[in-house]
């Protein structure tokens, strides 16, 4: 009965949609940013989970960086140029809030307009 079970959501729900790259992106974003919310909101108890959730920040920023610095990127350069930019500062302002020296508060912003800008694009693209 518990293969039959295994089999049976092994693919997952069929009525669900299929997600796009976008997405996913968004969908990536949206997670990384709620946990980015929730430990800024702790306070010094939830240091931990602040490290952890700007740790999955950076690591989000670097893979975007990796990807808009292909040549193969479809994205137009001054857009790739400003996404690049972004990693640039996420990694210093991050290792400012590691330090105490500075909130998330404006990563979780730079991240919610990203999703904004992916939610939108979903959009005009429907």
């Amino acid at each position: 009965m518990y293969a039959t079970t295994l089999a049976k959501t092994a693919y997952g729900n069929p009525a669900q949609p299929t997600r796009t790259l976008r997405g996913t992106e968004y969908e990536l974003f949206a997670r990384i940013t709620h946990n980015l919310k929730q430990s800024s909101a702790g306070g010094p108890t939830q240091f931990a989970a602040l490290a952890a959730a700007l740790y999955e920040n950076r690591r989000l920023w670097t893979t975007l960086a990796a990807d808009v610095a292909s040549p193969d990127n479809g994205l137009p350069s001054e857009l790739r140029a400003r996404l690049f930019y972004l990693n640039e500062f996420t990694q210093i302002h991050s290792r400012k809030v590691l330090a105490g020296a500075a909130s998330a508060d404006v990563l979780i912003e730079i991240n919610t307009a990203i999703m904004r800008g992916l939610r939108h694009e979903d959009g005009a693209a429907a």
